[in-house]
């Protein structure tokens, strides 16, 4: 039994002392943190700080043009060396996005945009471009002519007339920085991003309704404040 016991403490400290070892390796995260620049093809690389580096993405551009995202991510497909020196491909639609002057970029609808806010929950705001399909009764039609048999005709098989519109909307998102996940800035969101602190969700749960739409913004700084995140140097 006093093996047995020793075998679990033994086990245990080296759990913890890896654990601080593998932190003292990492920095925590301020606001005078800067990601290394890069592109980053995945989540991963971004909870690594291990973008793809710019003198690894094969491209005409200046790597000193102070727009040289622009004009990389300005292509269908992007090309860089791997770790392997091998030559490698990946479609734009498929990277995560990259990091410019230290600060972190993610793409969401087709544009790339400035996570103003870092840490276990970050905050965003971008604009979304969605298609509105809207649909028309011909019958209903002022300018429907009862009398046309053409029209008569067309609408009888066509019934509803379906016209298609494209808009664009600032909307503010989350990312759950555990899971990568992106999601919507509204109260249910939150409460799912605040699981991982019980004590802070147990205090953001019984809030009114009211209070918790206009508190959403501090008990994400809150739980910042109480998690913070650590990085590769």
């Amino acid at each position: 039994m006093k093996t047995l016991f020793l075998f679990v403490f033994i086990f245990n400290l080296g759990t913890v002392l890896f654990s601080q070892s593998e932190q003292q390796d990492k920095v925590k995260y301020t606001h005078e943190f800067r990601f290394n620049e890069g592109i980053f093809l995945n989540f991963e690389q971004v909870l690594e700080n291990d973008p793809i580096r710019k003198y690894k993405i094969l491209t005409n551009a200046d790597y000193h043009d102070p727009v040289f995202f622009d004009k990389v991510l300005n292509n269908e497909k992007i090309y860089y060396f791997d770790e392997n020196s091998a030559r490698e491909e990946i479609s734009l639609e498929n990277i995560w996005g990259y990091s410019r002057n230290g600060v972190l970029y993610i793409r969401l609808d087709e544009n790339f945009i400035r996570v103003t806010i870092v840490g276990g929950i970050c905050h965003f705001v971008g604009a979304v471009t969605t298609m509105d399909t809207r649909y028309m009764d011909p019958y209903h039609n002022p300018y429907y002519n009862n009398y046309n048999y053409y029209n008569y005709y067309n609408s009888y098989y066509n019934p509803m007339q379906a016209t298609t519109y494209k808009r664009t909307e600032m909307k503010q998102f989350i990312l759950d920085f555990e899971t990568g996940k992106v999601m919507d800035y509204n109260v249910q969101n939150i409460q799912i991003a605040l699981m991982r602190d019980p004590e802070l969700y147990d205090e953001y749960i019984v809030l009114s309704s009211k209070k918790k739409k206009q508190l959403k913004f501090l008990y994400i700084r809150r739980f910042n404040e109480r998690n913070p995140i650590y990085f590769n140097k």
